[in-house]
């Protein structure tokens, strides 16, 4: 993947806090990937926070995660996280969808859905955890071939009781997605309209809404959902509250700055054609052009935007990140700065900052990249890039006992635990002792430590 445009990818750390809990967790959560973008994550925040809310769930606790993964799904998997895959994102047609995909994900965290020895999994006790949630996940990813020969590999019978199960877990999730969206005054028509896409892609993949069709599938059947739902919907209060007009033009955006980042270029720029010059289609392209090395032409979108709303920090944050990537730094420093300034620090803003200042190799804006990148980190912890950075600038400063903690910091969240503990182990015996810096290195120590005797422990 590309490095120029402004998303950041790292590898699931947070997602593993939850899904190495899961015996599944370790092939499948690895062949994903998380995307971080600053505007993306503060729009999923705000259009949760009402229903997180209304869930009875404190709206702090709670992160909606996007997953670099083109198929339509979203998901939780223990804890309060809700997963999001970025071809849910691109296949829904408004930011009402989402809330309502949002809705029943919380439904499920409210309800308790996760893998655990409850009725569902007592009754499939037989089955290997690996070979039953695999079974389920094929199943609901229409994987048809994959998921019988899973079935086939442990106990069919068993298998159905878990699925019917699941589809039980479902149905109550459709239900509270429901309350919460009344609750929070937002309307169900986005969440119908979003099941109605589920519905026309089951069509299209000649899936059967039969009865005996049902039988494999971890979730109920789209046409039954939507006409169990409708009647829910149409007599709520909030059926006819209209939309937040901002927060539809917020995830139009977002929409179409994620399209741009994901799709290859020839895709984004026939999707988002020259004519368009709507803030979503400039964004796109503005991703589209700078993935293809057409520097002028990404800086021409970005400009644009900047004219239409020259206080916006994305917008800002864009421009820099395509002067930083086109080996211009110094000249990406003024944008950077101010998004930094206007967006109150935001960490992945504030990183993308400090990089700038270390590219520039100019030494006396090394303090400022210390100071811009240790309150990124202690805003956000689970930033590797940040990380990497102020390792960088350690180095560069020469204070090595830090550069090395910052090494191991970054390197326990991509897991690779041998050159964390080494890296903690030198910071540890080269910093004051008692200091918070020292104390740090044993935290990180013992943690890449315990992994290791983890993986030898599954080997």
């Amino acid at each position: 993947m590309v490095t120029a445009p402004r998303f950041l990818v790292r590898f699931t750390a947070r997602a593993l806090a939850c899904l190495l809990a899961l015996t599944l967790a370790s092939q499948p959560a690895m062949a994903q990937s998380i995307l971080r973008d600053a505007e993306t994550e503060a729009l999923l925040q705000d259009m949760a926070e009402p229903l997180v809310e209304a869930a009875g769930l404190r709206p702090g606790n709670v992160d909606v995660v996007l997953v670099n993964d083109p198929s339509i799904n979203a998901f939780v998997a223990g804890g309060q996280v809700v997963y999001i895959h970025s071809g849910l994102i691109n296949a829904a047609g408004s930011a009402n969808e989402v809330q309502g995909v949002i809705a029943h994900e919380l439904g499920h965290i409210t309800g308790g859905h996760v893998v655990s020895s409850g009725d569902g999994m007592r009754s499939a006790q037989n089955i290997s955890i690996l070979s039953l949630l695999l079974g389920a996940v094929a199943a609901a990813a229409g994987a048809g071939d994959a998921a019988m020969g899973v079935i086939m590999a442990g106990q069919r019978a068993a298998l159905g009781k878990y699925l019917a199960f699941s589809r039980v877990q479902e149905s109550a999730a459709d239900a509270a997605g429901a309350q919460y969206l009344s609750d929070a005054g937002i309307t169900g028509r986005g969440s119908l309209s979003f099941f109605e896409t589920l519905l026309n892609q089951e069509y299209r993949y000649a899936r059967s809404q039969s009865d005996e069709a049902g039988f494999n599938r971890t979730h109920p059947l789209s046409g039954d959902r939507i006409s169990r739902l409708r009647e829910v919907y149409t007599r709520d209060p909030a059926w006819d509250t209209p939309p937040d007009p901002e927060l539809e033009a917020r995830f139009q955006r977002v929409r179409a700055k994620l399209f741009g980042y994901l799709s290859e270029p020839v895709r984004t720029l026939r999707t988002y054609p020259v004519t368009d010059a709507s803030v979503p289609a400039r964004y796109a392209r503005a991703y589209a052009y700078h993935k293809d090395a057409r520097v002028e032409a990404a800086l021409a979108e970005a400009d644009a935007l900047i004219a239409i709303n020259p206080e916006n920090p994305y917008f800002l944050e864009l421009r820099g990140q395509v002067l930083l990537e086109s080996g211009r730094p110094d000249e990406a420093l003024p944008d950077l700065r101010k998004a930094s300034t206007l967006s109150g620090s935001q960490p992945l803003i504030a990183s993308l900052f400090g990089h700038a200042l270390i590219a520039t190799e100019d030494a006396s804006h090394y303090d400022e990249a210390e100071q811009v990148l240790r309150a990124a980190v202690a805003k956000d912890r689970l930033n590797p890039f940040a990380w990497y950075q102020l390792g960088v600038v350690y180095a560069a400063k020469g204070d090595m006992p830090r550069a090395q903690l910052a090494s191991a910091e970054q390197q326990v969240m991509t897991r690779r635990y041998i050159e964390a503990l080494r890296n903690a182990q030198r910071a540890e015996s080269e910093l004051p002792v008692g200091s918070a810096d020292w104390l740090r290195a044993q935290d990180v120590r013992m943690q890449a430590q315990a992994a290791l005797e983890r993986e030898r422990e599954d080997s």
